[in-house]
């Protein structure tokens, strides 16, 4: 269940650029997550928040060149320092791509963001939300999803997984 929050200035990008950029953000996202972006019900499930800042300040100084700043949001123990560091370099590379070379080719406005949220505190739908429930709304096993979190939290705690 990613999301991503998406801070890119109006007119940055063209329409189409920015809409394309996101459709590609939603992939990674998904692919970086663990996931196959392919899957219909894990794509349901990945929420892009487009925002539009009224400026962007460098230094006390309006910036003219756009700057841009992500954050990708998923549940603890589904990002580790290769997922994070691929998630990273791939959204910089799609964002100074998306800008067809209208601007300075800078990854230092390119700002990224990989914070997991902690079990047991994602909510949504009315109820809290588990890593196995994902796995399982994902899976369709709900065997399989609760290894695959175990395993994953696991992973994440330095502990053994109790399967």
């Amino acid at each position: 269940m990613p999301m991503l929050d998406a801070y890119i200035p109006e007119g940055a990008l063209t329409a189409e650029a920015e809409d394309r950029l996101l459709a590609e953000l939603t992939d990674l996202l998904i692919t970086h997550e663990g996931a196959d972006p392919t899957n219909p019900l894990v794509r349901s499930i990945a929420w892009v928040f487009l925002h539009r800042p009224a400026a962007v300040y460098v230094a006390g100084a309006r910036e003219v060149e756009p700057h841009y700043r992500f954050i990708a949001s998923v549940p603890e123990g589904q990002f580790d320092a290769e997922r994070r560091q691929a998630m990273v370099e791939g959204i910089t590379a799609a964002v100074l791509d998306a800008e067809a070379g209208a601007y300075e080719r800078d990854p230092m406005r390119v700002w990224v963001f990989t914070p997991e949220i902690p079990e047991g505190t994602w909510g949504g739908a009315g109820r809290v939300i588990t890593l196995a429930d994902i796995a399982t709304f994902a899976t369709g096993d709900p065997e399989l999803g609760r290894r695959y979190a175990e395993q994953r939290l696991a992973d994440r705690r330095g502990n053994a997984a109790v399967v």
